[in-house]
């Protein structure tokens, strides 16, 4: 599959050294970004700096003839999914806005038929300026996407918005106009369920039996298959996580929830069932249980078994994939989980280290052919791979 490719524009100002963060992340996914620099950007970060992070040459000069002569401005201005500036400054939207093209990065975005994002940073005044609030109204109603700035503490001690948008907000953005311009893919006409994160089984009002799960696995295999045009239902427990762009998400607290959500939630072509529901709940007291009054004797209720009750229904989609957090045994594990849920597949981690709620995830797949054990990958890549293994046994 094609990586999706960034023209990263890097404009001017303090904030540039968060695009640095940006391209890290952008690469975490499997995203390909070339970078254009501006004059006023390489006042505060370098070209050394961005192609080591990029692992692509810099661009910075519209007069450079080996560049003009191997790619051209044309070339590069049209190759690229998505065209992001970052930081976006009051001068360059300025300059954008009024379809002047006196340097690489005006030259590339007049010259540009992909779609624009824009993450502004300047001064709060600057922001508010009426020329600024109008150049921002005229790039909007041309089509590009101007995210609106954080607001906080400015390097030049004033107060409000105008800060440059945290990256991962931005990424959040990059994944959403992704979405809006990805043409049909190969999950295009399929519904996905996804369960992701834990469930919270209340005890009183203000305890309640969880897991550490983040939700982070499950979120972004959401994200993968729907920017793989999948319809995806996302079932999602207690977690503080932005929704992945392209997909429908139901929030959910309790197990038996998440139950009556998925059994709403279909038909589906696949399930991919990654949340780490609860086990057992216990009947919640109408008050908090006092310490003094001394342990509570706490009698344990089975919470509803989502993954052998999708396998066996009567709506059962044509693919249901569960997930196994072992912390002994993890293949033996997961080969018998696999057989007695009646499931297809099965995704076994080791989760006695930091999976939970660490960035990388080491699985192995466990399917009818036997067990294919995968290198530890960054939890958005063991996402791809998913989708892709999914996409093809729905072909």
């Amino acid at each position: 599959m094609t990586p999706t490719r960034i023209l990263l524009i890097v404009g001017g100002g303090i904030a540039a050294y968060k695009a640095c963060e940006l391209i890290r992340l952008l690469r975490k996914e499997g995203i390909a970004v070339r970078c254009v620099l501006t004059a006023a950007g390489a006042q505060f970060v370098t070209p050394m700096t961005l192609a080591a992070l990029s692992e692509q040459p810099v661009h910075t000069s519209l007069w450079d003839l080996k560049d003009e002569a191997e790619m051209g401005h044309i070339q590069l201005s049209r190759e690229a999914d998505l065209v992001v500036l970052c930081p976006a400054t009051a001068d360059l939207l300025a300059r954008m806005a009024g379809g002047i093209a006196d340097d690489l990065a005006t030259t590339l975005l007049l010259a540009t038929d992909k779609p624009v994002l824009a993450a502004p940073a300047m001064n709060v005044r600057m922001w508010r300026h009426a020329a600024t609030v109008r150049n921002v109204a005229r790039l909007r109603a041309d089509g590009v996407t101007v995210m609106e700035p954080d607001e906080g503490a400015m390097a030049c001690g004033e107060y409000g918005p105008g800060r440059l948008p945290e990256p991962p907000a931005i990424l959040a953005a990059i994944r959403q106009a992704l979405a809006a311009a990805a043409p049909i893919g190969p999950l295009a006409g399929r519904h996905i369920l996804v369960t992701a994160g834990p469930t919270h089984e209340p005890i009183d009002p203000v305890r309640y039996i969880a897991n550490r799960s983040s939700g982070k696995q499950g979120f972004a295999i959401a994200g993968a298959l729907a920017a793989r045009g999948a319809r995806v239902t996302l079932l999602a427990g207690p977690v503080n996580l932005p929704t992945p762009a392209g997909v429908t998400r139901i929030d959910v607290e309790t197990a038996r929830q998440m139950a009556d959500a998925a059994a709403a939630a279909l038909p589906a072509d696949a399930a991919v069932l990654v949340a780490a529901v609860a086990d057992w709940r216990v009947e919640p007291t109408s008050h908090k249980l006092k310490k003094g009054a001394g342990a509570p004797a706490l009698s344990l209720l089975p919470n509803p078994d989502i993954l052998a009750g999708l396998s066996a229904g009567a709506a059962r989609p044509r693919l249901v994939i569960g997930f196994a957090a072992e912390t002994q045994d993890v293949i033996a594990n997961a080969v018998a989980k696999r057989a007695a849920k009646g499931c297809d597949w099965i995704l076994a981690n080791d989760v006695s280290g930091d999976v939970m709620g660490g960035a990388d995830n080491e699985v192995h797949l466990i399917t009818a052919d036997g067990v294919e054990s995968w290198e530890t990958l960054p939890k958005s890549a063991v996402a791809a791979r998913l989708a892709d293994r999914i996409a093809d046994a729905l072909a």
